[in-house]
């Protein structure tokens, strides 16, 4: 008897008949609708009011191929405006109608020199506000890095409330921090205080479900109102323009629901989010029917999102260099089968429900192994294999930093705050536009997908850190890192579980330690296995998946960028600079070479389904306008 709405968003044939009676269901990342613009190359622009072909990319797949798409706002703390898609949940309360009160831990980085912020600390977020302005009832404290000791910040040093320049200006609130000797940039601060009116934020998965489920077997609402993908029915009592399918529900004019196949894809933060969804049973209906047939994680590892929890903030999730032992983090079960965890005994999986389980493809990059533990999905802490079922596929794209790579297409970025250039978001459609064939022909014609081509331990492409940086290549001015995120067993308090719940301990009290892997580098330094995209078949510099801070916070991780780093153009060049790797030269000889190394490649990806033909095309006219070894 919880009452909530949310803004949605369909894209759909003008004549559903035309269609191909199918639904994408693309889950927002924090509001914004990325979903659909990930499946154009070139990227697109990100909206949620798409009015042109331009706004989703002219050559989109999904609706090249017919589909109908949906989105819908579920991120629950969000501010309300029109370009993302943000729900309305209600506010939980004691039974007695009063607040309910319990703490709550925030960690702050600021890119610049400030004195105050938002208790969330981002703009665009509702922050909890605190029952308590009193500062000697919370904690904050003060770090230089990720690793480095918490120095307490005294009580009478900071506030709750506003002070844009300093304490002589300080404005009490209960949803602000003013600290008077002002946040300096990058270091890292936590704040733990008592919040209250926690946003009932499971409800998140409820909007999946309960919005995929109506458009894909209801006619009506319960108002009445009609479902927008609906087929009607002629005076006969005959579909126009019918279809064959026989999975939606009749109403008494004969009208029928157009879909007959559903899927879901998620990135990032969304793809834990899939996984969350997936583990508490959120594909199944209040019917008991499969709301998704198949579903597409991107870029997820081993990591769920945990919006069933009190004082949530779905947001964050736990890096190397921040939010290190947050929430949204790996936490057992973290496998799709259903296995026997060897640090803390759970014996779980995320896919369970045979009748309601959906086909998955979960596709990660070298990243993910360096920060969010993807190597437990294959590996467990005491050296054992862990199999895939049947029903899912782990697909690898090495060298990839955060869903991007760099190289033909896709120019690299400035390093910023990084050691090393970085990589842009240029790449990211081209396997996911592949893979919306490859999901829609296992679920809808039983054609089997291409096999897993994750690192193992069986093929000796899963290493320690220690033997990663063994085996790294000779590169100047470049060196791997020393650190990545580790996983303990966490402990926030009896009221916390699998599923989530109340966390009355904070920060949490780690237990043993999980033995996390990451890809074996071969002699460019990439990471083995894998998709082998073209820009590592054909490449014109080392992608890896990873990047280190610059300087002043050196060690740790750079958050979530990889790094490009150019091949040098002769043998000569790379003796002299003491480059192991080999050159431009050496690899393709010559622009025609390049040419011909680019064209075998598309072919190969085409032919292992996880190229288009037309971006096949596209790939091949930019190497021959490209300046390499011109």
């Amino acid at each position: 008897m919880v009452e909530f709405s949310s803004p949605f968003l369909i894209l759909k044939p003008v004549d559903v008949t035309r269609g191909n009676h199918k639904l994408w269901y693309g889950i927002n990342n924090r509001g914004t609708c990325l979903e659909v613009a990930f499946r154009a190359f070139p990227l697109p622009a990100f909206t949620c009011n798409p009015l042109t072909a331009a706004d989703v990319g002219a050559n989109n797949v999904l609706l090249q191929q017919g589909y109908a798409t949906v989105d819908a706002g579920w991120h629950g703390d969000g501010v309300q405006n029109p370009n993302q898609l943000f729900p309305k949940f209600p506010i939980a309360t004691q039974r007695d109608g009063n607040p309910i009160v319990g703490p709550l831990r925030r960690e702050y980085q600021t890119a610049t020199n400030i004195f105050s912020q938002t208790l969330v600390g981002q703009a665009g977020w509702r922050p909890y506000e605190t029952a308590d302005t009193n500062t000697a009832h919370s904690t904050l404290n003060v770090r230089e890095r990720a690793d480095a000791p918490k120095v307490v910040i005294p009580p009478d040093r900071w506030a709750f409330g506003k002070c844009p320049t300093g304490r002589a200006s300080l404005v009490p609130t209960t949803t602000d921090i003013c600290i008077f000797d002002g946040f300096v940039a990058f270091k890292i601060y936590e704040l733990i205080y008592p919040a209250k009116n926690p946003t009932v934020m499971g409800l998140a998965h409820a909007v999946t479900r309960d919005i995929g489920s109506f458009l894909r077997y209801q006619t009506h609402d319960d108002a009445g109102n009609p479902n927008p993908l609906v087929v009607k029915a002629d005076r006969d009592g005959d579909e126009r323009g019918g279809w064959g399918g026989q999975e939606g529900d009749d109403d008494e004019d004969g009208d029928r629901t157009g879909i007959r196949r559903a899927y879901s894809s998620g990135t990032s933060s969304t793809g834990m989010y899939q996984r969350e969804f997936l583990y508490l049973g959120f594909n199944e209906d209040e019917s008991h029917r499969k709301v998704f047939d198949a579903v597409t994680i991107y870029s997820a590892a081993t990591h769920r999102l945990f919006a069933n929890v009190q004082f949530v903030h779905p947001t964050f999730f736990s890096g190397q260099d921040q939010h290190h032992d947050y929430t949204s983090n790996s936490i057992a079960p973290l496998t799709y089968a259903v296995t026997t965890d060897p640090v803390t005994g759970v014996r779980d999986g995320l896919l369970k429900r045979p009748r309601t389980d959906p086909l998955v493809l979960q596709i990660d990059e070298e990243l993910v192994f360096w920060q969010w533990k993807a190597s437990l999905n294959v590996a467990d802490s005491s050296g054992h294999p862990i199999r895939l079922p049947d029903n899912a596929r782990l697909y690898f794209q090495n060298g990839f930093g955060h869903i991007g790579a760099a190289g033909l297409l896709a120019p690299a970025q400035a390093a910023g705050i990084c050691q090393n250039s970085t990589q842009g978001l240029a790449a990211i459609s081209v396997t996911p536009r592949a893979l919306v064939k490859v999901i829609d022909e296992w679920a809808d014609e039983g054609i089997e997908p291409p096999e897993s081509n994750y690192p193992r331990l069986e093929t000796n492409t899963l290493v320690s850190l220690a033997s990663y940086r063994a085996s790294f290549p000779s590169i100047p001015n470049v060196q791997p890192p020393s650190v990545k995120n580790e996983i303990d067993v966490l402990n926030f308090g009896p009221d916390f579980g699998p599923q989530g719940g109340v966390q009355t301990v904070l920060p949490p009290i780690h237990g043993r330690r999980y033995n996390v892997l990451v890809p074996r580098p071969d002699a460019d330094g990439t990471g083995t296995a894998g998709i082998e995209t073209m820009w590592t078949r054909a490449p014109i510099g080392t992608n890896v998946g990873w990047n280190v801070r610059a300087g002043f916070r050196a060690p740790d991780l750079c958050s979530l960028s990889g790094s490009f780093i150019p091949f040098a153009k002769t043998k000569a060049e790379r003796l002299a600079n003491g480059d192991s790797r080999k050159s431009l030269e050496e690899r393709y000889r010559t622009h025609d070479g390049f040419v011909k190394a680019v064209e075998k490649a598309a072919k190969e990806l085409v032919k292992a389904r996880f190229l288009l033909e037309e971006d096949a095309q596209t790939f091949i006219k930019a190497a021959e306008a490209s300046d390499v070894l011109r």
